[in-house]
C-alpha cells in the first residue's frame, strides 16, 4: 500500500499542484495585459512620413505617419475605450491626414497637417500624453494606443478609389447629421445621417449653458449689433426650423434669425441639437451630443465595440457606401 501511494497517487497530486499553478499563472498574465497583435510592417512607399505643423511654435516636425497617429489616437479617443473603438479611430484618423495631403495643398504652406483639433486634428506628444495619465496606467494605455495603430496599418477608408474626408466628433446624441447642415455646400454621399444606440451612457451626452439675459444680448450683439429683444413677448425667442437629424437649423432672436451652427459657437454649445426655457432672469440652454454630428461618433463606436462590432463594422456604420483599403492600392 505504502509503495502503491509513492508511486501512483504522490506523483498524480505534485501534477494536479504544477498544473493548477500553470492556469494561476496563465489567468494572471491574461488579467494585467492584453495579447498584442503580430504586427507585419507595413511599406508606405511616398506616404511614410508627414510634416506636422506645430501652432504654438510654428514649427514643422517630420514624423513617420504612424507615430504622427499614436499622438492623434491618444489625443483624440480616450485609452479606456474598446480596442475595437480605438481601431477604428486609428484608421480614421489616418484616412483624414491622407485625404489632407492630397487635398488640402498649400493650406499650411510647407506643412501637410497640422495639430490643431480646430483646424485639422488633435496631436499630442508621447511624453505630454503620459503625463496627464496616472502612473499606473502610462504604459498599458500607450501599449494600446500603438497596437490600434499599428495592427491597421496602412488601412484607409475610401469612396470610389478615394479617400474620404474622414469626419469625426465626439457624441452624436444618438443620430449623426450631414456636412451641408454644418458646413453648407454639397453633401458627401458617404455622410448620411445614422443611428446609434448607447450614447446616452456616456457623460457628454447632455449639457447645459445658462446664460442672464444681458448676457445673451451681448453675445448676439457682438455679431448682429442690430439685435433687438423683448422678453415680455412669448416668440422672442423661436426656433424657426430644424434639420432632418433633429438639430437647430435656424432659431430667432427678437428681429434676427441666425442659423444653429452660429447660436451653437456665440453661445459656447457643445452642439446644435439644444431646447431651451425662458426663466426670471436667465436663459437655460439644454444640450444633446458634443460636436458638428458628423461622421464617425467616437462614443458611438465606443457603445459598438462594447457590444460586439468590430472595427470595420464601425466603419461601415458610419460612412456609407465605402471601402477599407491600403493606401498603396489607390
Amino acid at each position: 500500500m505504502v509503495l502503491m501511494i509513492v508511486l501512483v497517487i504522490f506523483p498524480s497530486i505534485l501534477t494536479k499542484k504544477k498544473i493548477s499553478k500553470i492556469i494561476d499563472n496563465e489567468q494572471t498574465i491574461s488579467e494585467e495585459q492584453e495579447p498584442k497583435e503580430e504586427i507585419v510592417k507595413y511599406d508606405y512607399s511616398k506616404y511614410a512620413t508627414i510634416k506636422l505643423l506645430h501652432t504654438k511654435t510654428n514649427e514643422i516636425e517630420e514624423l513617420p505617419i504612424d507615430e504622427y497617429l499614436y499622438g492623434v489616437v491618444s489625443g483624440e479617443m480616450p485609452a479606456t475605450y474598446e480596442m475595437e473603438a480605438l481601431k477604428a479611430q486609428a484608421i480614421v484618423a489616418r484616412t483624414y491626414t491622407l485625404y489632407q495631403i492630397m487635398n488640402s495643398k498649400g493650406k499650411h504652406q510647407d506643412s501637410d497637417i497640422c495639430d490643431n483639433s480646430n483646424c485639422c486634428q488633435a496631436w499630442i506628444s508621447k511624453e505630454d500624453r503620459l503625463n496627464r495619465w496616472d502612473e499606473d496606467v502610462r504604459n498599458s494605455n500607450w501599449d494600446k494606443i500603438t497596437n490600434a495603430v499599428d495592427s491597421t496599418q496602412g488601412k484607409i477608408i475610401t469612396y470610389n478609389n478615394a479617400p474620404i474626408d474622414a469626419f469625426f466628433h465626439s457624441n452624436s446624441g444618438g443620430i449623426t447629421e450631414t456636412a451641408t447642415n454644418v458646413w453648407g455646400g454639397s453633401n458627401f454621399p458617404y455622410l448620411k445621417i445614422v443611428e446609434t444606440a448607447g450614447e446616452d451612457g456616456y457623460e457628454q451626452y447632455s449639457s447645459e449653458v445658462e446664460l442672464s439675459k444681458d448676457e445673451l444680448i451681448n453675445k448676439l450683439k457682438e455679431k448682429h449689433p442690430e439685435v433687438q429683444m423683448n422678453f415680455d413677448e412669448g416668440n422672442c425667442i423661436e426656433i424657426k426650423e430644424y434639420t432632418d437629424s433633429g438639430r437647430v437649423k435656424t432659431i430667432k432672436f427678437g428681429n434676427i434669425e441666425i442659423a444653429g451652427t452660429e447660436a451653437r459657437t456665440l453661445f459656447g454649445l457643445k452642439s446644435t441639437n439644444f431646447s431651451f426655457e425662458i426663466n426670471e432672469n436667465t436663459i437655460k440652454f439644454k444640450v444633446i451630443g458634443y460636436g458638428h454630428g458628423v461622421g464617425m461618433s467616437q462614443t458611438g463606436a465606443d457603445s459598438m465595440a462594447k457590444n460586439g462590432s468590430n472595427f470595420e463594422q464601425i466603419i461601415m456604420h458610419f460612412y456609407d457606401g465605402v471601402q477599407i483599403t491600403y493606401i498603396n492600392d489607390l
